[in-house]
């Protein structure tokens, strides 16, 4: 679970868009995972055939759910952007001003990758956050290589330019996933198999 909790739950993120969602559709797929394992063929990597099973899940809950709109959030993400937030410089010591600079920032990036069109956010987050290779990536959405490139491209060209320029190289660190939130998920995922037993 260590090994895949992080690709798991940034795929999972990338689909429904919020943390919490994301930490259900994880743990609701390990469970799936491990009460069938009988049913992994070794067709592909373990890790493969996880991650697919995360997207299954994830889909299937967006499908489930009714459409509505938060009018709290939509103001608040209106407020956010229309603060100017100044790119931190490249201090040595880490302050608090730097640090709360560096969380909107990505706050922002999160935003603007969740704004995306579905299609090319799942490619996005596959390709440039998780750092799979085209070849992983089209083999998990069931996509042509050059699918996926073209995707990704798009993908690119629909984020604001001085955004990419800016932040591009902290792309990794977005949709964090520490210790703590992995530990929760490996727990839960324990605690409900030994119900089912």
């Amino acid at each position: 679970m260590r090994q895949n909790s992080r690709r798991l739950f940034r795929v999972a993120r990338s689909i429904m868009k919020d943390d919490g969602e994301a930490e259900d559709v994880v743990q609701e797929s390990y469970v799936r995972a491990f009460t069938s394992l009988s049913a992994f063929r070794g067709e592909s990597s373990l890790s493969t055939w996880l991650t697919r099973i995360v997207i299954n899940e994830a889909y299937g809950r967006l499908r489930r759910q009714r459409p509505a709109v938060d009018w709290e959030s939509v103001e608040a993400t209106l407020a956010a952007e229309a603060q100017i937030i100044p790119f931190p410089s490249g201090a040595s010591q880490p302050d608090p001003e730097r640090t709360m600079a560096q969380h909107e920032i990505r706050q922002i990036l999160e935003r603007s990758i969740d704004a995306l069109p579905e299609p090319f956010r799942v490619v996005l987050v596959a390709r440039l956050v998780e750092e799979m290779s085209v070849e992983e990536t089209a083999d998990l959405l069931g996509l042509r290589p050059e699918t996926v490139k073209t995707r990704l491209h798009r993908a690119r060209l629909l984020l604001r330019s001085d955004l990419e320029q800016k932040l591009g190289p902290m792309l990794t660190n977005t949709f964090p996933f520490d210790g703590a939130r992995c530990d929760r998920i490996a727990d839960a995922v324990i605690e409900e198999l030994r119900l089912r037993q």
